[in-house]
């Protein structure tokens, strides 16, 4: 079998679990399990498709940068509930959630399942470094769009994304399939990223540009640079109600590219990727089964890891 790695948005695919498996699914002390069941079913789902050889859970050390905010401080500024002692923000997630996230990182390590991730950077962080320092081919799976400008067809990176059609049917995106959606090439989806915004991740973007004017200003000029000269120049045919936005958010696209664009030099250290032969620590996984009783989805999860008998 040819080697593939595949790199999981870990908070995207359980925040989906959590919100698309009934919450009725709960362990006999009341503990609700619907995420992380739903994330196991994700896994063999995920590896029963695309069948890669190695696996890695990339994981939020730090959900919201320091270095981000330093340059915008309204990043995810709206996603913050409290700050905590030492001046920790904490992420505002659904109590019924939060409490399985332990529990989902415990059945991770107990499979044998890597988790990376690296301090004061979040998983899209994690996942643009070890793409950039794959020998493989590498399938990301997330739900987040910003992650589409590490696809490239030269090293075999692609995106199988779920935000649309889910898990099961998700998208898979190479360079052909971004370009027939989004009309941008995939080396320019940052800038084009930088100009759109994101409200939910709280990046103004170019006020007054949305998708279409972002993705026919990347199509005629280039990348953000060339953009931003073609604007500040009288004889460019750009409209001048674009260039005058353009030049209105100067501070703004001084700083937002470092923002949006995902590290690819994260110190994510060292790490065995290799999908696991056998269960790392059986006694725990039993535990765990049996605690949170995952049932079929344990079953499941070891079966496509060929870790156990078929469901």
């Amino acid at each position: 079998m040819a080697e593939r790695l595949m790199l999981l948005d870990t908070a995207s695919l359980y925040f989906r679990a959590f919100f698309g498996v009934p919450d009725t699914m709960k362990a006999a002390d009341g503990t609700p399990t619907n995420a992380i069941r739903g994330l196991l079913d994700f896994i063999a789902r995920l590896v029963d498709n695309h069948r890669p050889t190695h696996l890695v859970a990339c994981w939020d050390d730090s959900w919201r940068p320091s270095w981000r905010v330093a340059l915008i401080p309204s990043y995810k500024a709206q996603r913050v509930e409290f700050v905590a002692t030492g001046g920790v923000q904490v992420e505002d997630v659904p109590d019924r959630l939060e409490v399985q996230v332990p529990y989902i990182r415990a059945c991770l390590d107990a499979l044998g399942i890597a988790i990376v991730g690296a301090p004061d950077h979040e998983a899209d962080d994690v996942i643009g470094t070890l793409s950039h320092q794959a020998t493989m081919p590498v399938d990301v799976v997330t739900g987040d769009r910003d992650l589409f400008q590490l696809i490239d067809d030269s090293r075999g990176i692609r995106i199988i994304y779920t935000a649309a059609k889910g898990v099961g049917r998700a998208d898979v995106y190479d360079e052909k399939a971004l370009l027939a959606k989004y009309e941008i090439p995939a080396n320019r989806y940052a800038d084009y990223a930088t100009l759109r915004g994101d409200a939910s991740d709280g990046l103004p973007g170019v006020k007054g540009v949305g998708e279409k004017t972002a993705a026919s200003l990347v199509t005629a000029y280039g990348d953000l640079a060339a953009i931003r000269l073609a604007a500040a120049d009288p004889s460019t045919p750009m409209a001048p109600g674009v260039k005058r936005k353009i030049l209105d958010a100067s501070d703004y696209l001084d700083v937002a590219p470092k923002v949006v664009a995902v590290a690819k030099d994260a110190p994510v250290g060292i790490f065995d990727a290799t999908m696991p032969t056998q269960v790392h620590d059986p006694e725990k996984w039993l535990d765990l089964v049996e605690l949170l009783e995952l049932g079929g989805s344990a079953q499941r999860v070891m079966s496509a890891l060929n870790l156990g008998p078929k469901a």
